[in-house]
């Protein structure tokens, strides 16, 4: 299964932060934003990713991430020259997905909680047997969000991007899984009345032919949409709160990649080494020792 990041944008929502950086590449407490996506595409299995992003920040993602060896994982890059909606991130895949069953994250979400391994695994099936999913997180204000209907079972009735009069309050986080069509219904979107392919049109699609779940994530679990300044804030409060009290680290690519089996023990050494005497880097070594809760 392929996986893609869309870390493009201007990022206007958090000057002047943003002027000479990507939204994607600020510190959410101890890692750069980007980390989580990642982390979340890693935890689904997925090794083979696309990030798509400005032409200009391009070379700083490289900088950071590589080519993914590190993680266990095969980053590939591709430019968004413009930003028209985030269905275009397919358009743009097209080469890179080949037909196959893909995952798409946007570059600002985080996901933290539990049973989300199971939620992905779970995803990941329902692509190989031809549906899409989508996750659903209750809100108090759906009408800035993608809106789902759902009906006691969870099953999708409807769905809306940002609408007056919301049928529901869950709303459509930034995590797709598709099958192998989602390149072929992506041509299918045309542009809404602001120039944008949207991704809600695209689910409308597969909901028309059936072919849309939900996977619900409840209570005690954690969503962010770390795109302003108070969830950027909010993100890395909740980030530092759970890491000092329970002593673990969110989103730790190297982490995922040795437990997966992805790297050995000498390469996730070599990482923590990289990370000089952070509290980062201390935990690889940890994590490298046994020497830490799970």
């Amino acid at each position: 299964m392929k996986g893609i990041i869309l870390a493009g944008g201007a990022g206007t929502r958090l000057y002047p932060l943003t002027k000479v950086l990507s939204k994607q590449l600020l510190p959410v407490y101890d890692k750069p934003m980007i980390y989580y996506p990642l982390s979340t595409l890693m935890l689904a299995g997925i090794r083979d990713i696309l990030l798509i992003s400005t032409p200009e920040d391009l070379p700083r993602f490289r900088d950071l991430l590589g080519d993914g060896g590190q993680f266990g994982t095969r980053i590939s890059y591709a430019p968004q020259e413009k930003p028209e909606g985030l269905a275009q991130a397919f358009l743009i895949g097209e080469e890179f997905i080949a037909g196959e069953p893909c995952a798409m994250i946007l570059g600002d979400n985080l996901f933290y909680g539990g049973w989300f391994s199971q939620n992905l695994k779970e995803a990941v099936e329902n692509s190989a047997q031809g549906f899409a999913t989508v996750f659903g997180y209750y809100v108090k204000d759906p009408r800035r969000f993608g809106v789902m209907e759902l009906d006691g079972e969870h099953k999708v009735l409807s769905i809306e991007e940002k609408p007056e009069k919301p049928k529901s309050n869950y709303c459509v986080t930034g995590l797709y899984f598709y099958d192998g069509d989602a390149v072929k219904m992506a041509k299918q979107v045309r542009p809404s009345p602001r120039g944008e392919l949207e991704i809600t049109d695209m689910n409308r699609l597969y909901l028309q032919e059936g072919r849309l779940r939900a996977q619900v994530l409840g209570r005690g679990f954690a969503w962010m949409d770390a795109g302003t300044m108070n969830s950027l804030m909010e993100a890395a409060t909740f980030v530092e709160t759970v890491q000092s009290r329970q002593g673990v680290v969110i989103s730790a690519p190297e982490e995922i990649a040795y437990y997966a089996g992805w790297i050995s023990k000498k390469e996730l050494l070599r990482a923590a080494g990289d990370c000089g005497n952070s509290p980062y880097g201390e935990h690889l070594k940890r994590v490298a020792e046994d020497r830490f809760i799970r």
